[in-house]
């Protein structure tokens, strides 16, 4: 996802269409945005009068929490050579939660610990 457009374009496109009767597309089009984001500036600023980008929603929340990730690690220390199958399986059977593998293997490098030749060492600076 891309950056919010600046406070300076929004600004110009509100001053712009206030001095014209352009259309909406023809904004659009004048200052290279998409018709959907000037329609919805153009509603936003006549409702609250502000023409800030919203903040941001923050996305999911990750599937392992810092428990999991410090159990992970300790078995991972433990138990070296274990492969990512291993630990899916003893994470659903010990802990109740169900990951994929992408999901071990990203929680694992979190951590600090890399996959290296079927080994989970610290991962070097």
């Amino acid at each position: 996802m891309g950056a919010a457009y600046s406070e300076d374009l929004r600004r110009c496109i509100i001053k712009a269409s206030q001095e014209s009767s352009q259309s909406v597309r023809e904004l659009a089009k004048r200052f290279e945005v998409g018709k959907t984001f000037v329609n919805n500036l153009l509603n936003r600023y006549k409702q609250t009068g502000n023409l800030r980008a919203k903040p941001h929603g923050g996305g999911e929340k990750p599937q392992l929490n810092a428990e999991d990730l410090d159990w992970l690690k300790a078995k991972v220390e433990q138990k070296s050579d274990s492969t990512l199958e291993e630990l899916s399986q003893e994470l659903k059977s010990i802990r109740g939660k169900e990951v994929s593998l992408s999901t071990i293997c990203r929680a694992l490098k979190k951590v600090g610990l890399k996959r290296k030749k079927k080994l989970f060492m610290p991962m070097s600076s």
